[in-house]
């Protein structure tokens, strides 16, 4: 990990046009606000600097990647925010409509569950299965941010749709 002082305007203006890029190529829209979209990409950079990883910054992580895992941005609760608010919880990923100024941008509710009634799993990278599942030649595993899903021996690397980690995934079937 880094000092979070070492976050530089450079540093920001990187991870928010990979950020935005991303969002791009899979069919996702950053804040339309420049400025916004920076702050949050800074304090993404910040959390990474703390913890190890890129904690959603309007919420309070754990240090503590397993538990916390479901608030590494992009979030679980991403799409669902998306499809009945039009954001998801910081802000930083918005529906079309309020990319275009069409829909407002508004709060939300913060969907998480509170830490007693979140569930950690038993072992953070599963073993994938060395045999067949029902008739299938393969596990399929799904992505938990964006619900991909694939057969193969292991997860991926990265989710083709929406860019989370392999650590992203669970074994489907």
């Amino acid at each position: 990990m880094t000092d979070e002082r070492a976050v530089t305007p450079e540093d920001v203006e990187k991870l928010n046009e990979k950020l935005a890029a991303d969002a791009a190529e899979s069919g996702y829209n950053l804040n339309p606000d420049p400025e916004f979209s920076k702050d949050l990409a800074e304090s993404l950079l910040i959390n990474e600097a703390r913890y190890g990883y890129q904690a959603c910054p309007c919420r309070l992580a754990a240090d503590n990647k397993t538990e916390d895992m479901d608030i590494v941005c992009p979030c679980y609760y991403r799409d669902s925010d998306l499809d009945e608010f039009g954001t998801c919880y910081c802000g930083l990923y918005v529906s079309r409509a309020v990319a275009d100024g069409s829909e407002p941008l508004q709060r939300i509710p913060d969907r998480r569950p509170p830490a007693e009634e979140r569930t950690v799993p038993e072992d953070a990278e599963p073993e994938p299965d060395k045999t067949a599942v029902g008739p299938l030649k393969y596990p399929v595993w799904r992505c938990q941010v964006c619900g991909y899903l694939c057969a193969r021996t292991k997860s991926p690397g990265v989710c083709p749709v929406c860019k989370a980690d392999k650590e992203r995934f669970e074994k489907f079937m």
